[in-house]
């Protein structure tokens, strides 16, 4: 397999994507989507399947191994995709479960947006930590950022709904171009994010 095929298998296969899913799902279960736990949850547990692993193969030595076999770009994108996808699976997947099997129409709505919100908070957790250089940052890193863009438009600036991170994924007014509006703004900061990641990891490798 390639990089971002070995980087996604170790995603979707790890214990922490389990658990993250299964934490997800207890809560969809005790709350729905409109909870305040649940919507506390997302950057939180979107960040735990993949958002570290290149701090633990950097601190860890395993990357001087790995690199000279697959090259500086492929494996930054391998591990960039992967913490994505698997990020915005893990939120898309509880709230499939949840609405099929238990919810019902208080977990549901639209897969692509939850996937799409789960993958740009992944990808934010994974920066904020390579940035750093703490897998501490990973974890509550995203979640102070979604926390200050949820006081932002609750305090500040209530007419900029673009901003609340809620409304990506279960939209109360209308966007431009509707949910394909909403699709394109988190599909362009997640390419803004990819770009400073590559950009940070390269810099990290020349010390390699």
């Amino acid at each position: 397999m390639n990089s971002f095929e070995t980087d996604l298998w170790r995603a979707l296969c790890s214990v922490n994507f389990a658990v993250g899913f299964l934490l997800e799902c207890a809560i969809l279960w005790q709350g729905g989507v409109e909870s305040d736990l649940f919507q506390m949850s997302v950057p939180v547990l979107a960040s735990v399947p993949y958002s570290t692993a290149w701090i633990r193969e950097y601190e860890h030595g395993f990357i001087k191994e790995y690199l000279p076999r697959c090259g500086r770009t492929s494996y930054i994108m391998g591990k960039f995709l992967a913490c994505g996808i698997s990020g915005g699976l893990l939120l898309a997947a509880a709230v499939f479960v949840c609405q099929r099997f238990g919810e019902g129409e208080d977990a549901a709505g639209n897969f692509v947006l939850f996937f799409f919100s789960g993958m740009f908070w992944a990808v934010v957790s994974a920066a904020l930590a390579a940035a750093a250089n703490s897998t501490y940052v990973a974890y509550g890193g995203a979640f102070v950022l979604y926390y200050m863009l949820i006081i932002l438009y609750e305090r500040y600036f209530p007419s900029l709904y673009c901003l609340y991170p809620v409304e990506w994924y279960a939209p109360e007014h209308t966007w431009v171009f509707g949910d394909f509006g909403i699709l394109l703004m988190i599909g362009g900061m997640t390419l803004l994010t990819g770009i400073l990641y590559y950009e940070i990891l390269r810099r990290c490798m020349e010390r390699v």
